[in-house]
This record gives C-alpha cells, structure tokens and sequence, in this order.
C-alpha cells in the first residue's frame, strides 16, 4: 500500500477527494488519506468555497491532521470575517481607506486577528458545520452537522450546536490517554494494514 497521488479515492466517485492533492494555497497544510466530501459543488474547489475570508496579510493557516473525514459544506472562517470590536464601531473603516484617506498599511486594523484554524488527526466534521478562527479541534474529535464552533474542542469529544457545547466523550479518559499515546495516524501505511480491523472494532487489546 502507499499513500495515493489519486485526487479520487474511490473509483467512479467524483464528489470525494483526497484533500491534500487538491490543496494549492501554502496557507493551508493538510495531512495524509484527510477527505472531503462535497455533492454540490466539485470538491477540488474546497480552497474557494470552504476556506473563507482567509487572506495572506494576515498569516494566519489552516492546519488539517491526517485521517480527518470532512463533509459537505464545512465551513473555515478565518480572521477577516470578524470586524473589530475594540473601537467605536464595527465598521471596516481600514477596508476603504482610499474612500477615508487613511493608510493601507492600517488594514488589518478592520478586524481582530485570533489567529490559526487546527484541525487533529481523525477528526470528524459534519454536514455545514462552521469552524471560526483560532479554534483547535484536538485528534479524535466530533463536530456534529451544522455546528458553530467558537472555542477549543478536546480530543476524543463529540460536540454539537450553535455555539457548540459538549455532547459526551468518546471514550473513558484511561482510553483516550491510551489513544493520544498510540497516535496510530503516524504509523507506517503496512503497520495500518495490518491493524484496520482491531482499529474498526475498537479493540485496542487486538493492535499488533
């Protein structure tokens, strides 16, 4: 087995895509097998439709584990969706600073910068869900359909709503430990192989 150049996973199947073969934007790091899926428009667009407001001035990155199962319509809001609220008002003066005559240099002024979107490994991102900046979505992690996440998500833990709140854990937290330890993601692709089905059952005893 090794790690497929294939844009397409799966023979006949062009809603769903390995992401980082699609990736072009150096702002936006994906790991290994990470998918999406998308049934309405064409996948490979993810940077233009899923990455949004996500502009170099900025520097601010979309990180992606391996393993991620990502479903259509995620969203990724980075820092210049969010206008400022440490002035008078929120409006994008900086924005149009040839209309005010101010600096262009001033720009980033317009909004709050809160930083990088970090997404762990086997991490699960349901139909629409929105992922504002700065948030880190630990390994393991669920983020149910049409979601709002706007804080920090621990690994192993199923989160759901608008804001998100925690659903439930995975796992105990002896098994989560267990499994952060493991980071069976990084294992060699034959070492995988040979473990897919004790890593399906969820019978860590069985892992060779």
């Amino acid at each position: 087995m090794t790690i497929s150049g294939n844009i397409y996973p799966r023979k006949g199947d062009n809603q769903t895509v390995y992401l980082k073969n699609v990736i072009t934007d150096p702002g936006i790091e994906v790991g290994d097998y990470t998918m999406y899926n998308d049934f309405v428009h064409d996948p490979r667009d993810f940077e233009k439709n899923n990455v949004l407001y996500h502009y170099p001035i900025n520097g601010d990155c979309l990180k992606i584990g391996k393993f991620c199962s990502i479903a259509c319509g995620a969203k990724f809001l980075f820092t210049s969706a969010n206008h400022t609220m440490r002035s008078l008002s929120t409006y994008p003066f900086p924005i149009f600073f040839e209309e005010w005559d101010l600096s262009v240099n001033q720009i980033t002024d317009a909004w709050d910068n809160k930083g990088d979107i970090v997404i762990g490994n086997d991490v699960w991102i349901g139909f629409e869900a929105v992922i504002m900046s700065g948030v880190t979505i630990g390994d393991g992690a669920i983020v149910g359909a049409r979601a709002v996440v706007t804080k920090d998500v621990p690994p192993y833990t199923i989160v759901g709503g608008v804001p998100v709140k925690e659903i439930r854990k995975r796992f105990s937290d002896e098994r989560i430990s267990e499994l952060l330890n493991l980071k069976w993601w990084d294992w060699p692709e034959e070492k995988i192989q040979k473990n897919i089905c004790a890593i399906q059952t969820g019978n860590i005893d069985e892992l060779l």
